[in-house]
């Protein structure tokens, strides 16, 4: 191939996070070599979940690297069916991505396991033998593929028969640690893929950094269509609603991401147990995935990313209590004293908050208080919308407890944050294609940079291919 057809050739095909607000995954063709960019797996509808189980779109045999934003499940959760399908390449990404990226993908084979077990013994699959998606032995070979970057974030991916090298700048995206956008550059094009960006103030990590001028912007929509509400320092309404459930004999269960959001939480609630806000009762972290991660955040290695003084808030807090077996997690279901209970996961899909759900839902003193974003298809969205009944574990529970979203602690930028990182561009891009978000908030999204932007944009379809040149 003459640089000339491989420069035609240079293209981008939208394998995910097209028309949802899962599954990122961004195949980038240019300079002879295939990159995937996120590789994440669909949650929320079935009808984007069954798309895990689909054949891989494309040969994993034919990529040459994948290339990480960050450690969420819908970013990197597809790596070990990637890699049994035959994918042995290079996973490169940041040192914090690679650490919670193994705490991710260990987590997650084990509760497609665990699942399928489940279904197997309760009879909840149509199928007659219940399989996992992916095994702890796939994750594990995933794992090993995890190559961190240097301190410099410069990736060169053109190997020796490219006919051009293809760069890929790592620039801090402040939305969990690790996190980064991708600028890519190979021959006369230039890509930059937003990942999911934070804030620009994160109570925990150092800000984004700012990114050079790119041709093409890839950018996330999750909160397109909406502005967050001013933050309240004081976390006065999640005050108030702790302080009514203590007083009525009730427990908090608060579902919370286990990377990134149980750090958040805690600060919140180490903040008001200072000041005398909130009574000073258990506060549990219920998640091995989340202890874990907090331990990533501790680590000395990340000062320049995480900001250690917050941190030591957390460990003042005098009832904070863990939770790292199951017998200790299970008789958290009668807690006998009223408490605080952050478990995983954030939108209730699985994980430990989901038997905590089971059990303390009926209970009209309780309170489920949801911290972050609810993708359409899971319990938190059910929730979120008034669900009188949830389905868990087969069996239909009624819904007594009081429901809240507390809407201090998103990290994800806000429709007016988006479109102000793409003005601080030092160039107007030519095009910017509008993917990770329900199909309204990427439309309101994609109006608003036409009209405020004034730049070519589109709303990929899934498995839509677009040249680059």
């Amino acid at each position: 191939m003459t640089v000339q057809q491989a420069r035609a050739a240079s293209a981008l095909t939208f394998l995910g996070a097209a028309g949802t607000v899962t599954g990122s995954k961004f195949l980038l063709e240019a300079g002879g070599r295939r990159v995937l960019v996120d590789c994440g797996l669909f949650q929320g509808e079935r009808q984007w979940r069954r798309l895990n189980w689909d054949p891989p779109p494309v040969d994993p045999a034919t990529i040459d690297a994948v290339v990480l934003s960050h450690a969420h499940l819908d970013h990197c959760g597809y790596l070990p069916r990637l890699v049994r399908d035959g994918y042995s390449g290079p996973v490169h990404c940041t040192a914090g991505t690679a650490e919670l990226a193994r705490i991710v993908l260990r987590d997650s084979a084990f509760l497609q396991e665990e699942e399928a077990a489940n279904a197997a013994t309760y009879g909840w699959s149509r199928h007659a033998e219940p399989r996992p998606l992916y095994t702890t032995q796939d994750a594990e070979r995933a794992i090993e593929l995890l190559t961190p970057c240097g301190p410099e974030r410069l990736l060169h991916l053109g190997g020796p028969d490219a006919p051009e090298s293809i760069d890929v700048r790592l620039l801090r995206a402040g939305h969990i640690l690790g996190s980064v956008s991708l600028h890519v550059t190979t021959g006369d094009s230039t890509v930059l893929f937003s990942g999911d960006l934070g804030r620009p103030q994160h109570p925990i990590l150092h800000g984004r950094e700012p990114s050079p001028a790119a041709r093409t912007v890839v950018l996330e929509s999750t909160y397109g269509d909406r502005a967050h509400p001013e933050v309240d320092p004081s976390h006065a309404v999640m005050a108030a609603a702790i302080r009514r459930t203590i007083g009525r004999g009730g427990s908090v269960v608060i579902p919370a991401f286990a990377v990134d959001r149980t750090e958040v939480v805690l600060l919140a609630l180490a903040d008001l147990l200072a000041r005398g806000d909130i009574p000073d009762v258990p506060v549990w972290v219920d998640s091995p995935m989340a202890l874990a991660t907090l331990d990533v955040y501790r680590d000395p290695a990340h000062r320049d990313e995480v900001r250690s003084d917050v941190l030591e808030a957390i460990k003042g807090m005098r009832q904070l209590r863990t939770a790292r077996t199951a017998e200790e997690s299970m008789r958290l279901n009668t807690p006998g004293t009223p408490s605080i209970i952050v478990s995983a996961s954030g939108m209730a899909t699985g994980g430990r908050v989901v038997h905590h759900l089971r059990h303390l839902l009926p209970g009209e003193q309780n309170l489920i208080m949801l911290t972050g974003y609810q993708a359409a298809g899971t319990r938190g969205r059910a929730l979120l919308e008034g669900a009188t009944e949830l389905k868990i574990a087969g069996r239909y529970v009624r819904v007594r407890a009081e429901v809240l979203q507390v809407e201090d602690f998103s990290v994800h930028a806000d429709a007016d944050e988006l479109v102000a990182w793409l003005a601080d561009l030092p160039e107007r891009p030519e095009t910017v294609h509008v993917v990770h978000g329900e199909p309204e908030a990427s439309r309101v999204l994609a109006r608003r940079i036409r009209e405020e932007i004034d730049c070519a944009v589109t709303i990929p379809r899934l498995l839509e291919r677009v040249l680059l040149d």
